[in-house]
């Protein structure tokens, strides 16, 4: 399988803006070959949206995932992308899957991170929400999620080849040990690859770590992003490749 990630510079409240973006990494990504593209957290309305977010949200099926299932048909490539995700009077920090023929699939966030998503967005009961792409098993977590281990040994247990992980990582004193080290240590203790989609830059609110990184089931770095730019990464990922790795690391196994 070749992954795509874009590490987006999104622009915050700006929904036509974000879904154009959106629209050429997929286009860039399926001249490359690519078999999935993952944006980052809330790539829709922009992370750093602020007291819009409730008036850029939108419902599972609204125009906007149908805007992201058109882009997906058009070029025919798998998306998972953050969004706001409105459901009656909650606001849920969620990331949808669209694909050509398939209904789309949606996870919300279950571990907020701060006082900014807590004001925002309700914590949802951790889910496990797994699909397949090119007959890998993924599921999906947000940004905060995978910092729980408990999160990632789900999905591993559940089944899961592959971790999908749209995120908002702010630059600060940890964000370089979380991407560089954290991140691949969870890839590895579940034997399972993660891809990691961050955003870059700064806007109104917050500036972003970028750092974003695919990893390998045995925890190497397949490909890794600056921490400024905006970048479309790319990874081939043979998960066969990784048998003697988990048959030398069972640690689901021997749970």
């Amino acid at each position: 399988m070749k992954i795509a990630l874009f590490q987006m510079r999104a622009c915050a409240g700006d929904v036509e803006a974000n879904l154009a973006k959106i629209e050429d990494a997929a286009q860039r990504a399926v001249k490359d070959l690519a078999d999935l593209l993952i944006m980052p957290e809330l790539a829709v309305p922009g992370y750093g949206a602020g007291d819009r977010m409730r008036a850029l949200a939108d419902t599972a099926d609204g125009p906007q995932i149908r805007r992201l299932q058109a882009i997906s048909m058009k070029i025919g490539i798998p998306i998972i992308a953050g969004f706001a995700e409105k459901a009656g009077d909650t606001l849920y920090n969620s990331a949808v899957f669209v694909e050509k023929g398939r209904k789309s699939i949606v996870y919300r966030k279950s571990h907020l991170y701060g006082p900014y998503e807590k004001s925002h967005f309700e914590a949802c009961t951790p889910e496990t929400v797994l699909f397949d792409i090119k007959g890998q098993r993924c599921g999906m977590l947000i940004c905060y999620d995978v910092e729980f281990p408990e999160n990632v040994r789900r999905l591993a247990q559940a089944g899961a080849d592959l971790v999908l992980v749209p995120t908002a990582l702010p630059a600060g004193d940890y964000g370089s040990f979380i991407a560089r080290t954290l991140v691949p240590t969870r890839a590895f203790e579940n034997q399972v690859a993660i891809a990691y989609a961050n955003h870059a830059g700064v806007d109104d609110l917050f500036s972003y770590q970028g750092l974003s990184v695919i990893v390998a089931p045995d925890g190497t770095l397949l490909a890794e992003a600056g921490d400024k730019d905006e970048e479309l990464l790319y990874a081939e990922v043979d998960f066969d490749r990784y048998q003697q790795s988990k048959q030398e690391n069972n640690y689901l196994g021997d749970l």
